[in-house]
């Protein structure tokens, strides 16, 4: 099964807790056990499992990016001024995969979903859902 969540994103760099819509998507499925795969669909954005407990650590995440991969430096600058984002989007990774176990996500009490903003503000962005069971 596949399907899509859309994201709007209301800064240019920010962490999205998406875990609510992709446990909706598999309670919808009713895979008891499998896995659910996510991809982000642009080449700004990402795809991370971090803590949500503690609201500084998503953006101690984006400081950290930043400093690590400052704007403004990179040769694609000059094309669009958003080559940190590529790099940063590049970094963590477009996708995750996370297991399916009696029919919830088999994350731990300290883990969220997050879509990863890079290039934003965006009224939407895109991320594929996609739910197989190992039955």
């Amino acid at each position: 099964m596949r399907e899509i969540i859309s994201v709007a994103t209301s800064r240019r760099e920010e962490l999205v807790d998406i875990t609510a819509d992709v446990g909706n998507v598999v309670s919808h499925s009713s895979v008891r056990n499998g896995i659910v795969s996510l991809y982000a669909h642009g080449t700004t954005a990402a795809i991370m499992i971090q803590e949500n407990w503690d609201p500084s650590v998503p953006t101690d995440v984006v400081n950290f990016l930043g400093k690590l991969i400052p704007k403004g430096v990179w040769l694609h600058d000059r094309q669009d001024g958003n080559g940190d984002s590529h790099l940063k989007a590049g970094l963590i990774g477009p996708s995750e995969t996370i297991p399916i176990i009696d029919g919830r996500l088999g994350l731990s009490q300290w883990q969220n979903i997050f879509f990863c903003e890079f290039d934003g503000p965006r009224g939407e962005r895109k991320i594929i859902c996609t739910v197989m069971t190992d039955e």
